[in-house]
């Protein structure tokens, strides 16, 4: 799938609310879950049962749980490797893990992102500078059958 039917697809989960640890399109779901819902738009069924997780992702313990997890599932790209479709990871704060996932929805001028925001539900905003600079990974969803 190209990256822009990854951005088509993720499109379609706009006004979705924001449902904590949810991933079904127009009920619920939060960052994690639009990610999920679009894998399995993509590929069919997820590879492995979610556990579950606070809205934390592990920050008491410095653990990055979420970036470990988008390693084993996703192919790391280099940061400036920009394109449709690409998994991008937030660290929210400086010091904090990396919790925060959205997909590259544009690469014009400005670059736009879809996420799950909590308050918001499914957004598409501008990928401004201030969430430019909390992007500490970005990843492409694989190509090959799973």
């Amino acid at each position: 799938m190209s990256g822009a039917e990854i951005a088509t697809a993720a499109r379609g989960w706009l006004g979705t609310p924001y449902v904590h640890q949810a991933s079904r399109r127009g009920a619920g779901c939060d960052c994690l879950g639009l990610i999920r819902g679009v894998w399995r738009e993509i590929h069919g069924a997820e590879t492995e049962p979610v556990p579950p997780y606070t809205m934390d992702w592990s920050e008491p313990q410095g653990c990055e749980r979420l970036w470990e997890a988008a390693r084993g599932h996703l192919r790391p790209k280099p940061l400036k490797e920009v394109a449709l479709g690409d998994v991008l990871l937030f660290r929210m704060r400086a010091g904090s893990v990396a919790k925060h996932l959205g997909i590259q929805s544009d690469i014009g001028a400005p670059p736009r992102f879809i996420h799950a925001y909590a308050g918001r539900g499914v957004v598409e905003c501008a990928l401004s500078a201030p969430w430019q600079r909390r992007i500490v990974a970005r990843f492409a969803f694989p190509q090959e059958d799973l």
